[in-house]
């Protein structure tokens, strides 16, 4: 009889988590560890990576944290070779970083080009060409692999402005260009790496808590089938379903997790 819940584990695969002291990214952290991973934690705040990794040692979890900041486009290719030459093989690669420019969340009438074009530079062109070096590097090295990017709801629908009304809150109209690009690209790059046993599918969260207004979470709860938003573990069960053997035939996918938003 065949053992379902081994093909959930990571045991001695090394796994990469971008963002991963993020919101998400830190649960996806530590799923992909209890699972039995190796797991590289990037990002940029140098102090709250570390403690970080302390923590987790504490728990007996296989957590190193790396500063890597994704924005620097040039430095990509050098310092991801170095990781899987290093640290590697890497098996798993997980795309959660978000980062944005200081100006962030303006109406769409309001972005400036310049601000337009280096936020997909830093968000979305740093996704692709970081999906692009770890998967050559894995078809080098003959081992397959799974990379994960995170899309959104909104790179598959709009926005319903109405649940912005009197919170203080807005929705970025790059946010939608960057995550239907990335979606899309992943599907590419499924279809273009698949023979080489290396999947690329999208995650595509819904609104995740975090403290938000009162009058903005009342508002998504009501457009939501499951009424409340997510939790950051419920994502990273879903990363860790990607990530692993359970999920040996799935590619170019885009998961929803998203309560139903999506449905309806």
């Amino acid at each position: 009889m065949k053992d379902y819940m081994k093909k959930f584990r990571l045991d001695e695969k090394v796994a990469v988590v971008t963002g991963g002291l993020g919101l998400i990214g830190r649960e996806i952290s530590i799923s992909l560890a209890q699972a039995g991973a190796k797991v590289l934690v990037l990002d940029i705040e140098i102090a709250k990576g570390e403690k970080f990794e302390k923590e987790c040692k504490k728990e007996k979890l296989d957590v190193k944290f790396f500063r890597f900041d994704v924005t620097d486009i040039k430095a990509l290719d050098n310092t991801i070779s170095q990781l899987f030459n290093v640290e590697g093989p890497i098996f798993v690669w997980v795309n959660t970083a978000y980062p944005r420019t200081k100006d962030w969340g303006l109406d769409l009438g309001k972005v400036k080009s310049e601000t337009w074009q280096n936020n997909v530079d830093m968000h979305m062109n740093s996704y692709c060409l970081m999906t692009k070096t770890i998967a050559e590097l894995m078809k080098k090295s003959k081992i397959g692999g799974s990379i994960i990017n995170f899309g959104s709801i909104y790179g598959v629908v709009a926005p319903d402005f109405e649940i912005y009304k009197g919170t203080g809150m807005n929705n970025e109209g790059t946010y939608a260009a960057i995550k239907g690009g990335i979606i899309n690209f992943s599907r590419f790059a499924a279809s273009y790496y698949g023979k080489y046993c290396i999947r690329v599918n999208c995650i595509c969260p819904g609104g995740v808590f975090d403290n938000q207004n009162e009058e903005f979470l009342k508002n998504y709860e009501m457009k939501t089938p499951l009424k409340r938003m997510a939790n950051p573990d419920e994502i990273a069960s879903a990363t860790l379903f990607l990530a692993s053997d359970a999920s040996s035939y799935m590619t170019g996918t885009t998961l929803m997790v998203d309560g139903g938003w999506t449905c309806i």
